[in-house]
């Protein structure tokens, strides 16, 4: 076996990318991550420098095959990768340790649960997750960065991380789970009375408001259309102080690239778009990412963000609705919480002594919140 760090996605050939089992997932996808890079959201401007660790098999000289694929960042802060190491830089300067860099695998500004481990399709994966791992470890070893971290990978491949030494640490989100629900009504035929008539109450208020909804995918979607889009998402972050990642050339391209698998939830006044909350989708998950308006509506929000996402699960057949990190106000709307796992490889001895107590302490408050927020759930058993 071969190990090659790429300086880009864009370096990995369309067959490559194709050849990869990411089980159609939009974020991992090779559309995602090289438009991404090429754009400006995952580059050394904003903290991103791609080395993306591929595994090849060389027993056919001169016809090297893919085996597999580990997305890989080069990390000088933690803004937008979603690690929750808030404190830990400070702590590593008070051990005269540096923090920064760090390598970080996982989707630029996408908290968003999916594999990372990435292998060829009718390969055997346990071999090639492990050498995937053991190769990482190995760069990071070399390039004597601080840690190694692996974040929100799927349930199966938390326990390959933890077996290769990684100390796995555990998240909760809110996500919404399709029980074979007939429509939204059946849906609704679960929630207590109070809480069913509350959430009634406010889908009726957009409904009053006049408003029109809709949903576009992405080969629906022009680019002025974008633009009206792109300027509501762009609002959103500013109105926080924060920092929209994504520019507008993004999503016309990602739209183009990824068609059907990009949606967009748009209420019309008067046939002006006027709010609108993007997602994206594979074949059982919606992914609800960023939302944006330009009128102040109650219920607003939810309708968009969360009622139409449902909707269009329970329409479409789809198992799961993940609609984004935290909010605790999802669970009055039937969003249930679930774990997240992450693993981290730590260099300096004595500061993996200090994450795994930090981790094992954290465990045991995270399985206590996600108890405490499951008796909250609006449903009557």
């Amino acid at each position: 076996m071969k190990i090659t760090l790429h300086a880009s996605a864009s370096s990995l050939s369309n067959a490559d990318w194709a050849s990869l089992d990411h089980h159609n997932d939009p974020f991992t996808s090779g559309a995602f991550l090289r438009i991404a890079e090429k754009v400006g959201a995952a580059d050394t401007a904003l903290g991103w420098q791609a080395q993306h660790l591929a595994l090849y098999d060389e027993t056919a000289p001169g016809n090297e095959k893919l085996l597999g694929l580990l997305p890989l960042y080069l990390r000088t802060h933690s803004f937008g990768d979603f690690s929750h190491d808030w404190h830990w830089a400070a702590a590593w300067q008070n051990a005269g340790l540096a923090y920064y860099p760090k390598l970080v695998t996982g989707v630029p500004f996408t908290p968003s649960p999916g594999p990372r481990l990435l292998v060829r399709q009718g390969v055997a994966r346990a071999p090639v997750v492990q050498a995937l791992i053991e190769a990482a470890i190995d760069i990071a070893r070399t390039q004597q960065v601080s840690s190694w971290q692996c974040l929100f990978v799927e349930d199966a491949d938390h326990e390959a991380l933890a077996a290769a030494g990684l100390l796995i640490r555990r998240g909760v989100q809110f996500h919404w789970i399709n029980k074979n629900y007939a429509n939204f009504d059946g849906f609704l035929a679960g929630f207590t009375a109070d809480k069913r008539k509350k959430l009634k109450r406010e889908r009726r208020a957009v409904r009053e408001s006049g408003l029109r909804l809709g949903v576009l995918h992405g080969d629906e979607i022009d680019a002025a259309l974008w633009r009206v889009i792109h300027r509501q998402y762009r609002d959103t972050f500013a109105r926080y102080g924060n920092h929209p990642a994504f520019p507008l050339e993004f999503f016309i391209q990602a739209s183009a690239a990824l068609g059907r698998q990009l949606l967009v939830f748009i209420a019309y006044q008067d046939e002006r778009p006027v709010a609108s909350a993007i997602c994206y989708r594979d074949a059982t998950t919606l992914y609800g990412r960023h939302w944006g308006t330009e009128v102040d509506v109650p219920g607003l929000h939810f309708e968009l963000c969360y009622y139409q996402g449902i909707d269009y699960c329970i329409q479409h057949g789809l198992q799961r609705f993940e609609p984004g990190a935290q909010g605790e106000h999802k669970l009055a709307r039937g969003f249930e919480p679930v774990p997240t796992w992450s693993g981290y490889w730590i260099a300096d001895p004595g500061m993996r002594r200090a994450v795994a107590d930090f981790i094992a302490r954290e465990t045991l408050s995270m399985e206590d919140y996600a108890a405490e927020t499951a008796s909250h759930l609006p449903f009557k058993n």
